[in-house]
């Protein structure tokens, strides 16, 4: 059976889950039925298939599962935010048929993505410019105290979706060029007497730092990682000026919680870039400096920044139960009923799921006209998931996630050249920081942000983002597994 045959096996379940989610969903609003919602599977199903087919024109080896396993999100997405909201499906089915023509014009307009090397540092110029633009006068629009939007009159959409390509692009095509460099040693090994020095100026000195600074468990660990993983950096002496890209992509992370106030969305490029770092160079010492120095960032700035404050403050005790001057309306009431709300609700509307959850359209969203989950649609989708569907249902589709993450992985080790490798593993690390990011938000696993959590929740932008992010997945895919099937290797 061909590749292209799997993927069209691969889209079947996907449009018999659309049209059970919809039966599902319809059966508890027998009053609401009407011949445009009976034809939603059928339209989702001819769009699939179409791409299908244009995949097979211009792509005829690239991956069989990952097309399929992005329709199938796509699908529960459109199921879920049907059932709270039908204005909101049809607008979320518009724009995965706009996301479907980006797609095919990603492909069409870009054909060999190694074209891309070429215009790098236009790609970062414009990507940067993007993240800055919620902060503009006039276009910028600020979403829950975080700047993530601009609106252009009716038009509003997250450029942080968009430019995490564009950063993923430049630090693939800069760590091609410079990886070997980071860890290449350019000088001798320093003398005994020297590295003794190395090794224990930065013992002392980290010591010394705890008990001036009386540091706890958390902060001591952060610090003695972080001196551990310098020393082994600098063991080598690799040159200073190539460093550059590391300070660089930690600075822009650290302003995106200043002035964005959003730290889902800098977790989440710092993360893709510790990935391709480490693909890159190999030394998990690079990954150690990176990472502590982005925790370390955010602790202080967590002690600075008043936004990011109030998210760190909800995610450790979203329950409590001390009364404060709630900001929305001015009202004296307890933290949980204002604040933590959000956060609070999140947690119980998934323990009210169980196992097997309530089945679709019977999660209670609203009651009285109050709302019993805030940002059903967006931020909590995932919470109105585990409800309706209960906790083996959210598993089953954090599985397509996870297989997803593992097919575009799977595409990096079947590259030959260091650009396409890296290229995928950005791609891939971004969309699974990504779901981690919400997902843990949600959860109460890390402060809950404004990330969207792919294909599924509402939203124009990210599944547009998406979309071009998985043709160029396919465009990586189709180069190495024509690559290999022409030597004759096993893909």
């Amino acid at each position: 059976m061909t590749a292209r045959t799997r993927e069209l096996f691969g889209l079947i379940p996907v449009s018999l889950l659309v049209a059970a989610g919809f039966a599902a969903v319809l059966s508890t609003r027998s009053s609401d039925i009407s011949d445009a919602t009976l034809t939603y599977g059928a339209v989702f199903l001819g769009c699939c298939v179409f791409a299908h087919l244009f995949i097979r024109a211009r792509l005829p080896d690239a991956d069989p599962y990952l097309f399929p396993l992005a329709a199938l999100l796509a699908a529960v997405g459109l199921v879920l935010i049907y059932r709270i909201k039908p204005e909101f499906a049809r607008e979320q089915a518009q724009w995965f048929v706009v996301g479907l023509a980006l797609f095919c014009l990603t492909i069409v307009v870009v054909k060999d993505h190694h074209v891309l090397e070429r215009y790098r540092y236009t790609i970062a110029a414009v990507g940067i410019a993007l993240l800055a633009m919620p902060r503009l006068p006039v276009i910028g629009d600020q979403i829950n105290g975080a700047f993530l939007a601009i609106k252009v009159g009716p038009i509003s959409f997250q450029p942080a979706e968009f430019a995490k390509l564009a950063i993923i692009v430049f630090l693939a095509s800069y760590l091609r060029e410079t990886g070997e460099l980071l860890v290449r040693a350019r000088l001798r090994p320093l003398p005994g007497t020297r590295q003794a020095l190395l090794y224990g100026l930065p013992a002392v000195g980290t010591l010394l730092a705890i008990l001036v600074l009386h540091l706890g468990p958390a902060g001591s660990a952060l610090l003695i990682v972080f001196a551990a993983s310098l020393v082994a950096v600098l063991r080598e002496r690799p040159s200073p000026k190539h460093f550059g890209p590391l300070l660089l992509v930690w600075g822009l992370a650290m302003l995106m919680l200043i002035f964005i106030r959003d730290l889902g969305s800098s977790l989440m490029f710092f993360g893709g870039f510790l990935a391709l770092l480490y693909v890159a160079t190999a030394r998990l010492s690079l990954v150690g400096v990176g990472s502590t120095m982005f925790f370390g960032g955010a602790f202080f700035l967590e002690k600075n920044i008043s936004h990011v404050h109030d998210r760190v403050t909800i995610w450790l005790d979203p329950f409590s139960q001390r009364r404060v001057v709630c900001p929305t309306n001015g009202a004296v009431t307890e933290f949980v009923n204002c604040q933590g709300y959000q956060v609070a609700q999140s947690l119980f509307a998934q323990a009210d799921g169980g196992l097997f959850g309530r089945g679709f359209g019977k999660a209670m969203i609203e009651f009285n006209g109050s709302t019993l989950v805030p940002a059903a649609h967006t931020d909590l989708i995932y919470s109105v998931l585990v409800n309706e569907i209960g906790l083996f249902g959210a598993a089953g589709v954090l599985g397509a996630y996870l297989l997803f993450a593992y097919r575009g992985f799977k595409t990096a080790t079947l590259a030959s050249d260091g650009f396409s490798k890296l290229l995928a593993v950005g791609l891939t690390s971004v969309f699974a920081f990504q779901v981690f990011v919400i997902v843990g938000g949600v959860t109460r696993v890390i402060p809950l942000t404004g990330v969207t959590l792919p294909f599924v929740s509402y939203g124009g932008s990210s599944i547009v983002a998406n979309m071009v992010l998985l043709a160029l997945l396919l465009m990586v895919s189709d180069h190495a597994r024509g690559e290999r099937l022409r030597r004759g290797g096993l893909v």
